[in-house]
């Protein structure tokens, strides 16, 4: 049985010219351009701002070509500025390409951020007509809906409300349910349920996959959660620097898609980053971080992440301990690792450490570190000495450590085992 097309783009391509808009109002722009015209310098040059060329361009789509079919759920992922959110705007006729064609077959409903759609001063209920009316629906047909898109919001006891009143949360809450509920053939998501609370997050994948089922519906759906992808989508886009990498199956575009994290991310070097501002003791800085016989930031789940890190000491630090504090990329605390008593650090001397850590207990996603060097001092209290944003990585309780209050809403809820130092030389 031959599949109906829904989406067909030929050749997608989307130009932009750097410096020529966006001041911050209209008059600004006319002053800028009234200097331009009489070869005067730009009064709303940022200071120390240099002049923009008239003539560079920056080039956000470079070709994009892809045929999306009736049912399909794809996932549309990338680093950013890779063009995700121009190909959804092209499509949802937000802006027009610079060159190329597409077609749709089928009528659209979008939500490209927060509050798409939505006019501030009308109520939940009234913008439901308003997007209704859009997509071609009579009265009767949004009444017939209706029930099922207040119940889905979760937001009866708001829907007469004006949505300027909303947060974003809620916001997100009802334009999902209009969007899901609506009669349209084809759903375009843009990252829209970072905003939403988990279980939210959870009904609405559900609902997607309902509606690409049941109703045969073709969604686009942005994110940077690759979970969600994984749940959702049955097909995978991989855009890097505005030209498709990849079409396919979705485990094979997410790996595509975590490859372009290459060598100059295994390495981080720390000299002459700023401290945090509460951080008042100097007596140690890391000077720099890698990961060791590893040539990405992607760890398989029988891996240890192998670490060598460098510390210069300024002044005598007894009981050099280490916490790495683990997050995910909405910056939720999920664990820490603890590696106590290091060393005795004497004034004047350099620290090279190598530690293991133990990551299987961590499902596939990406996740943020933070290296943070701590003492304790005679009451049992932690005293940070340096503290940096770590290396990201994808995918022994000591008695000395039975003795420390959790702070979880610092440290995460986890108590993580499995980090030790394998290797220490001081010189």
């Amino acid at each position: 049985m031959e599949r109906k097309v829904m989406i067909q783009a030929d050749n997608l391509k989307k130009r932009y010219r750097l410096g020529q808009i966006n001041g911050t109002t209209l008059q600004h722009e006319l002053q800028s351009w009234w200097a331009a015209k009489r070869g005067k310098e730009d009064p709303n040059r940022h200071i120390g701002g240099t002049a923009a060329d008239p003539n560079a361009v920056f080039w956000a789509l470079k070709g994009v070509t892809a045929t999306i079919y009736a049912g399909e759920t794809v996932g549309i992922i990338g680093e950013n500025g890779a063009g995700k959110s121009t190909f959804l705007k092209l499509l949802s006729r937000v802006t027009i390409p610079t060159e190329g064609s597409f077609d749709l077959y089928g009528r659209i409903t979008s939500m490209l951020e927060i509050g798409t759609g939505f006019n501030g001063e009308l109520t939940g209920r009234e913008n439901i007509y308003m997007n209704g009316a859009i997509l071609g629906m009579n009265k009767a047909e949004i009444d017939a809906k209706m029930e099922q898109i207040i119940e889905f919001s979760e937001l009866r006891e708001f829907i007469d409300t004006p949505v300027k009143r909303y947060s974003s949360g809620m916001y997100t809450k009802l334009g999902f349910a209009v969007a899901s509920h609506l009669d349209s053939e084809i759903m375009i998501m843009d990252e829209v349920l970072a905003v939403g609370d988990v279980a939210f997050q959870n009904k609405c994948i559900a609902r997607m996959r309902q509606t690409a089922a049941e109703e045969g519906r073709t969604v686009l759906y942005v994110s940077h959660n690759m979970n969600q992808i994984r749940q959702l989508c049955s097909r995978c886009i991989v855009l890097s620097h505005g030209e498709v990498i990849f079409d396919g199956p979705v485990e094979t575009a997410i790996q595509h898609y975590l490859n372009q994290f290459r060598q100059e991310n295994i390495f981080r070097n720390y000299t002459g980053e700023s401290r945090p501002k509460w951080l008042t003791d100097n007596r140690i800085r890391i000077r720099s971080a890698e990961y060791i016989d590893h040539d990405t930031i992607i760890f398989r789940g029988d891996e240890k992440m192998r670490l060598h890190m460098v510390l210069d000491v300024k002044d005598d630090v007894p009981g050099l301990s280490l916490r790495i504090e683990v997050s995910d990329l909405n910056n939720n605390k999920l664990g820490t690792y603890f590696l106590e008593d290091i060393c005795d650090c004497r004034a004047g001397e350099t620290v090279e450490l190598e530690a293991e850590v133990d990551i299987s207990r961590f499902t596939n996603a990406t996740y943020n570190t933070i290296y943070c060097f701590f003492v304790r001092d005679d009451a049992g209290t932690n005293l940070n000495v340096d503290r940096v944003i770590g290396l990201s990585f994808i995918h022994t309780y000591s008695e000395v450590a039975r003795q420390i209050q959790w702070e979880k809403e610092n440290w995460g809820y986890l108590r993580l085992d499995g980090a030790e130092v394998k290797e220490l030389k001081r010189y």
